[in-house]
């Protein structure tokens, strides 16, 4: 049966069940700050050891996005996110025991690689959709709303009297509750798979200039933005704010994310990639030059939040850009690598910045990278 002759409750459960799968994927990267806060504290490591765990967690989340591929219309998926979720969980649990630092990196690498496969497992569902743009939608909500509630939920209650061993624990079973939705997840594509599918994966790699040019805009965007979100808890941290106020600041974060993602949804193509690339930098350097100056918490928690829209609209406006230089939208299918490897580099290189105990290089970093997004939308236009 076709996906467009399913009963539309049929199809709501395979949407919900892709989202929660999906959200699994992204718990690494959206619990980040308070879990390497954690983990600094617990262990008492400094900020470039601190950003190294980041980035171990996101070589291994590239390996399983470049993997994923291989595997995903070749395994039956709901044996895939069984398997993946369980790694996921049992990773995080793992972790809350050891004690021995290279341990630690070997688990936060595992975490990476399985929470990528059920990413681009939740992704890989949604695509065979009839109705593509109500399916991520209700993905982009399951997870921000899910995330919001983590994020409030772990720095007052667990954080705070268990440590990085609570935290961990605690994601274990929010995985592991996530992890039901194994039986309604398909058992594999929904849509037949097109003969010689493999030869046209070659060829997926085979892009136009412009679109290579608006991947590596989009990395070098992501990736000092991502090093100031892996020390973000710990920019607050140096502020003495109370682990109930900085769930109060993570969760928020979350959604105004999905604000933002409606916000620019809305606008549509009114704003073009130009003025809207000029319109991310004007908040993101509001946002930062309210974090630098920050000595309390509103200060701190108006400066996350600024910076945060900005830096969820630069992602969609860029996104967005990555599609328009290939309409048979093969580039699109390199974003998740893009995000990977900002996520490798960018929490490492944030580090080395803080290693001398002070934060100004961190967001100085963001702001030149949100330039490096306003001078590829420059010389996308000089293109034209």
């Amino acid at each position: 049966m076709h996906p467009s002759d399913l009963p539309q409750n049929r199809l709501l459960v395979i949407i919900l069940a892709a989202s929660l799968a999906s959200t699994i994927g992204g718990l690494p990267f959206n619990a980040l700050p308070v879990m390497l806060g954690s983990l600094a504290d617990s262990f008492s490591l400094d900020a470039q050891a601190t950003g190294l765990l980041g980035s171990t967690c996101f070589c291994g989340y590239l390996l399983g996005t470049l993997g994923a591929p291989i595997w995903m219309n070749r395994l039956n998926w709901r044996t895939l996110t069984l398997s993946s979720a369980a790694g996921t969980a049992l990773s995080f649990a793992l972790s809350s025991q050891i004690k021995d630092l290279p341990l630690l990196y070997v688990m936060w690498a595992l975490i990476g690689f399985f929470a990528a496969t059920m990413t681009c497992l939740g992704i890989r569902i949604l695509s065979d959709l009839p109705n593509k743009v109500r399916a991520f939608g209700v993905r982009q909500g399951v997870e921000l709303s899910v995330t919001a509630a983590v994020l409030f939920a772990l720095p007052p209650l667990v954080i705070a009297h268990f440590r990085y061993p609570g935290a961990a624990m605690a994601l274990a079973a929010v995985v592991a509750l996530l992890g039901l939705s194994v039986f309604w997840v398909p058992q594999g594509p929904l849509v037949p798979v097109a003969a010689g599918v493999r030869e046209l994966a070659v060829a997926r790699y085979r892009l136009p200039l412009a679109a290579w040019r608006a991947l590596a805009v989009f990395f070098l965007f992501l990736v000092g933005n991502i090093g100031l979100w892996a020390f973000l808890e710990r920019i607050g941290s140096n502020l003495n704010i109370e682990p109930a106020d900085m769930g109060i600041v993570f969760a928020v974060l979350k959604l105004l994310g999905s604000v933002a993602a409606f916000s620019v949804a809305a606008l549509g193509e009114r704003l073009g990639l130009r003025r809207a690339s000029w319109l991310v930098l004007l908040v993101i350097g509001l946002g930062l030059l309210t974090l630098f100056s920050a000595r309390t918490f509103p200060l701190f928690a108006t400066g996350a939040w600024i910076w945060e829209f900005a830096f969820t609209c630069g992602c969609i406006f860029q996104t967005a850009e990555i599609a328009r230089c290939d309409t048979s939208g093969r580039a699109i299918v390199l974003v998740p690598a893009a995000f990977a490897l900002s996520s490798i580099a960018g929490p490492g290189l944030a580090g080395m910045l803080a290693a001398q105990g002070s934060y100004t290089g961190v967001l100085g970093f963001a702001l030149a990278s949100t330039l490096l997004l306003v001078a590829g939308s420059l010389w996308s236009r000089a293109k034209v």
